[in-house]
């Protein structure tokens, strides 16, 4: 199997570099390849990319992620996001193709306590909601072969992350302060790689799997108690924290220019029933982070 990836440094690209590899050749590129276009401020560029390889998969895990940044610069995160996305989608039918794109649980409003299905009606607060919205609606009208995974809250561990940086912190200051009124599930970028690896087998044998899914952690929590789960691991491990209290704020006391969504809950039933896998625990995948980074 031939597969083509793009965005291969971020923190989903680098896990998928290693989940895909088993599956076939793998021609992963980002902004700054230069034998092939990877550049998606340039969408007839990596389009042109996805024809002259002819690959049977493409997987992209590139995108605008600035989620503030892409307020004032609505333009460049259309082009990232959504117009580049979608003239990956009409070379990958012209050549037949299956691909596979990430989104965001920004398309949604936000709003409730109930985790998002599929189906449920979208309302993005944000510029880079909606172009991820835009990039979505661009896959299903010209790809009739495509797996969209829904996804948020994604950690790593290479790189920057909430945890190293609420570790930091707790280093340095006697309180913190963390947003209590945002929940959502945090999810390691290697699950999300391994479990694509599995979806793309199931995908290229059947096609009626095509379509939208939404990819998380199992259960739920916010950001302050996921700091204090972070704090609390790294003490057990013998790390000296000068931090002695976590204090829960509203999300109130940090604007920003992009509204953040209070309920990024994503119901992932659809996922787990169609490629028959069990989504972990977020906690699972925070513990092993802390013990690869501590």
């Amino acid at each position: 199997m031939d597969i083509l990836l793009f965005g291969k440094n971020g923190q989903v690209g680098w896990e998928l570099q290693r989940a895909l590899a088993p599956l076939g050749n793998v021609t992963a590129l980002d902004s700054r390849s230069t034998h092939y276009c990877g550049d998606f401020s340039d969408p007839l560029g990596v389009a042109e990319t996805v024809r002259r390889l002819k690959p049977q998969v493409i997987v992209n895990a590139a995108a605008y992620t600035a989620v503030d940044k892409a307020e004032s610069e609505p333009e460049q995160a259309q082009l990232v996001n959504a117009a580049a996305v979608t003239e990956i989608a009409k070379a990958a039918e012209e050549i037949g193709a299956w691909f596979v794109h990430y989104s965001t649980d920004y398309v949604f409003n936000g709003e409730g306590t109930t985790p998002w299905r599929e189906d449920d009606v979208t309302g993005p607060l944000s510029v880079y909601g909606r172009t991820k919205l835009e990039g979505e609606q661009g896959i299903q009208q010209h790809s009739s072969r495509h797996l969209i995974f829904r996804t948020s809250w994604v950690y790593a561990s290479r790189g920057n992350n909430f945890a190293r940086t609420m570790l930091k912190l707790a280093k340095d200051r006697d309180t913190l302060s963390v947003i209590d009124d945002q929940f959502g599930a945090p999810t390691g970028a290697d699950l999300i790689a391994d479990c694509t690896a599995h979806a793309i087998r199931a995908a290229v044998t059947q096609q009626n799997v095509a379509g939208v899914y939404h990819l998380i952690a199992a259960g739920e929590t916010t950001w302050h108690a996921y700091a204090s789960k972070v704090i609390a691991l790294a003490r057990a491990r013998g790390v000296e924290l000068k931090v002695a209290e976590v204090k829960a704020v509203a999300t109130t006391a940090f604007p920003t220019p992009a509204k953040r969504p209070s309920n990024s809950r994503l119901n992932t039933e659809k996922f787990q029933q169609t490629f028959g896998l069990r989504l972990p625990d977020w906690q699972v995948g925070v513990e092993r982070l802390l013990t690869e980074i501590l």
